[in-house]
């Protein structure tokens, strides 16, 4: 598989599984930079999900990763960054998808939604998961008003 630059990112709700994402990214060789939270401690998600959108946005990463209880919230806020598309994946089809699909830059996933071991599989399926292009590539530009 491709090694990847990846923001990552989390609240409070989602600090346990980016702990063990963060460690399994590491150790398969990608570039992981922790946005936070730090803790488990009560906290609010924009303010750790914004900077890692932001940072893809810009791109000093290639993708992001975001969590948080059921990741909607996360996804939300990474999608009010223009640039970004980002989906939440509970399932490795829907991770498929996400990018197939989508080409999205951001993952989303729901610490209180899934297990750990999905969860991986899903981040792994969706790293070496390639855009198909074709017909939804005028899809993509519709989305981001081009």
């Amino acid at each position: 598989m491709k090694s990847f630059s990846i923001a990552i990112g989390s609240d409070h709700a989602g600090f346990r599984y980016k702990e063990a994402i963060k460690a399994m990214l590491l150790a398969e060789g990608h570039t992981v930079r922790d946005f936070g939270t730090r803790s488990d401690a009560s906290c609010d998600y924009p303010d750790f999900i914004r900077p890692v959108a932001e940072a893809v946005a810009r791109g000093e990463f290639e993708r992001g990763i975001v969590l948080g209880g059921s990741g909607n919230g996360e996804a939300i806020v990474a999608n009010r960054v223009r640039g970004i598309r980002c989906g939440v994946c509970w399932a490795e089809q829907t991770a498929i998808w996400n990018r197939s699909h989508n080409d999205a830059n951001v993952l989303s996933l729901g610490e209180r939604t899934i297990p750990l071991d999905l969860a991986l599989r899903i981040v792994r399926l969706w790293l070496e998961t390639p855009f198909e292009g074709g017909r939804h590539l005028a899809r993509i530009r519709k989305i981001d008003g081009a």
